[in-house]
């Protein structure tokens, strides 16, 4: 499997790093390929793999897409929403994601954060969006941050650095860099001592859901519903045993 993702899968977490540091981890069409070839591995091990973590190596996340080979593709009209149909894949993997984010996370590295569940950032994080300094257009950022300020950060291709992500919900959490590995660990173990069938049909309907009017989410809901996890029972016989009484 390609050396430009390398993958380490650790106490139940597939870590991903995107792993082009002399070139700021910019994403070209191998990079892509070798991501697309991992994350349709991991999606096939949701009874192995609880967890995903996407992140880069270097100290950056990506500079985003890079600009050469984006030339070409246009000349060339090649397949032109190959990359869009990876982060979309990423987005709907069964088990949930974290991104990962130290130092540059640009246009198309973040629309790839935002198709993870959670965004975790370090105080050297610096966000943009620059697609229409390029000609580009992006897409995922209304529904992370809302409409209005989406169009703030598009239309003005500002950085935001890792505690005004958080501030303004780009970012669920920002920590200090030194802080960054040790939190990670803390949030990564809290999500994988939870039931990973749960975990991941709570996903599932909240893919199914979005967008819907309330009646028709609730209705899903009561229709589609499946039911305990098969681990259900074994863990309120443990919750039970050590003697304390549900609320």
């Amino acid at each position: 499997m390609s050396e430009l993702v390398l993958r380490e899968d650790r106490d139940g977490a597939a870590i991903l790093t995107l792993n082009r540091p002399d070139k700021v981890n910019a994403l070209s069409n191998a990079v892509f390929e070798a991501l697309e070839e991992h994350l349709k591995m991991i999606a096939r091990q949701s009874s192995k793999i609880g967890l995903v973590i996407l992140r880069g190596a270097g100290g950056n996340f990506s500079s985003g897409y890079d600009l050469a080979e984006i030339e070409q593709t246009v000349r060339a009209h090649a397949k032109p929403h190959y990359e869009s149909e990876v982060i979309e894949f990423l987005a709907n993997i069964p088990q949930p994601s974290i991104a990962l984010i130290e130092g540059q996370c640009c246009t198309g590295a973040l629309e790839l954060a935002l198709a993870c569940d959670l965004i975790v950032a370090g105080e050297s994080a610096r966000f943009s969006e620059v697609y229409s300094r390029w000609g580009l257009t992006p897409i995922w950022l209304p529904r992370r941050v809302g409409s209005a300020r989406a169009r703030e950060i598009m239309f003005t291709g500002r950085l935001y650095d890792g505690r005004r992500a958080e501030q303004i919900n780009l970012a669920n959490y920002c920590f200090p860099d030194a802080d960054l590995e040790s939190e990670l660990a803390r949030l990564s173990a809290d999500i994988l001592a939870n039931s990973w069938y749960s975990n991941q049909v709570c996903k599932r309907v909240l893919i199914e859901t979005d967008a819907l009017p309330l009646h028709e989410a609730h209705g899903l809901d009561i229709f589609k519903n499946e039911g305990l996890a098969p681990d259900a029972e074994e863990r309120l016989r443990a919750f039970l045993s050590r003697g304390k009484v549900a609320p």
